[in-house]
């Protein structure tokens, strides 16, 4: 399994974001513009939670299994891999919607802050950023918790006999 690369989740947000703020102006320019739900910033955020709480899990029980505490369950590999894949997935779709609401924040901001309505909806896309940007942190944390150790000896004697 390839690692999450940091470019590639700051190419969907930048890319996310500027279709975002270009559909933010056309939609206005019809008169009305979808609203930011007030539940996205929540929303990610639980998703952060339950990704910073399993990454939690699943180190303590490592440490557990590597000091050899007596009762120390193990960490299945099929459940780590599953909670990387997770992980991983919601780190691309966070940083989808979070360019998604940051370019629509950065349009209401520009456009029409003075409006309170208008306002409203751009501390609730800023929010939805904010913890979009948690959930992408939460992963990359998983994905290092579950990453695993290289192998000394192989790569020695791989060198050895070349």
């Amino acid at each position: 399994m390839k690692q999450l690369r940091i470019r590639t989740l700051v190419g969907l947000f930048v890319v996310a974001g500027v279709l975002s703020w270009a559909g933010a102006r056309l939609w206005d320019s019809f008169g009305t513009l979808p609203a930011v739900p007030v539940a996205a910033p929540i929303v990610l955020g639980l998703i952060a939670a339950v990704l910073a709480a399993t990454a939690l899990s699943i180190r303590s029980r490592l440490r557990a299994q590597r000091e050899r505490r007596p009762g120390a369950k193990g960490v299945d590999p099929l459940l780590a891999a599953r909670a990387v894949v997770f992980g991983q997935a919601s780190a691309l779709v966070a940083a989808l919607v979070a360019g998604m609401y940051g370019g629509t924040g950065v349009f209401l901001v520009i456009s029409q802050f003075d409006n309170p309505p208008r306002r409203d909806q751009a501390i609730y896309a800023g929010a939805a950023v904010l913890a979009g940007i948690a959930v992408i942190a939460a992963a990359l944390f998983l994905e290092r918790v579950c990453k695993l150790p290289e192998d000394k000896d192989n790569n020695r004697s791989a060198a050895g006999t070349a």
